[in-house]
């Protein structure tokens, strides 16, 4: 996992000032099917990368909803001082306490990255806390676990995630004060109960990016795409409240 000065670097572009200032604090629960992109909700990272690491430029038109899909995509454009653009979507707001769970479908190719994950950091000028599903496309059939608090990583595993790239699973986290546990689809993959947790509310995120530098932990790049990360749904549901929808797995496990 990339140590966290190259994970969120701070930011550089004017256009980005907002995020820098850190976002609003929730607790609600919400779904959100991709039917449209609620500006209330969502920020699309445009305009610059998170570190030399990054052989990309978040750009905004990498982000799209396609059919009630939001596809997020790495192409051969160059940008700004880099060879190729890549895509970002991010929440405005932080969420706490709860289950993260979302449906989605990740590209395959060494040297890119595909994620869902909660963080919160410098850009927000927080301490480092943060909780990941990253698909490292020189390992199809997996899935990188982690997490970080105040800046200290190095929880890393390495999961079975079969058939991420060829169709769409459902991918979940559930954060609790002592406790976080990884799912996908019906199985518990990974539960994590050693201190210290994260424990700052974090922010939403999703991404498709790739490196040239990073070789030993993604592999050699060679470009070969478009690459294309497909997201069904998102939702969270906060600690205490109740299933949302039926393909929720919160409504699998009140009944266990």
């Amino acid at each position: 996992m990339i140590n966290a000065i190259l994970k969120r670097a701070v930011l550089g572009s004017a256009a980005v000032l907002s995020v820098l200032t850190g976002p609003a604090w929730s607790a609600e629960s919400f779904v959100d099917h991709f039917n449209s992109l609620s500006q209330t909700r969502w920020f699309i990272s445009d305009g610059w990368t998170n570190g030399d690491h990054q052989n990309c430029v978040w750009s905004r038109d990498h982000v799209k909803l396609q059919g009630g899909f939001l596809n997020i995509t790495l192409t051969d454009r160059a940008r700004n001082d880099r060879k190729f653009s890549c895509g970002e979507i991010q929440s405005n707001e932080a969420f706490g306490y709860g289950t993260y769970e979302a449906r989605m479908r990740i590209p395959v190719g060494s040297g890119i990255n595909s994620n869902f994950f909660s963080h919160i950091g410098a850009p927000q000028k927080q301490p480092h806390h943060e909780i990941d599903f990253e698909f490292l496309g020189r390992l199809p059939e997996t899935v990188q676990l982690n997490y970080y608090v105040d800046g200290v990583g190095k929880h890393e595993s390495i999961d079975p995630a079969p058939g991420a790239h060829t169709g769409y699973e459902r991918y979940a986290f559930v954060w609790e004060p002592d406790r976080i546990a990884w799912y996908i689809g019906h199985t518990l993959v990974r539960e994590e109960k050693s201190p210290p947790l994260p424990s700052l509310p974090q922010k939403i995120y999703f991404s498709v990016w790739a490196t040239d530098t990073l070789i030993d932990w993604m592999g050699r790049f060679a470009y070969e795409g478009p690459y294309e990360m497909s997201v069904d749904w998102v939702a969270f549901t906060a600690a205490g409240d109740f299933c949302q929808f039926p393909d929720s797995i919160v409504c699998e496990l009140k009944q266990k």
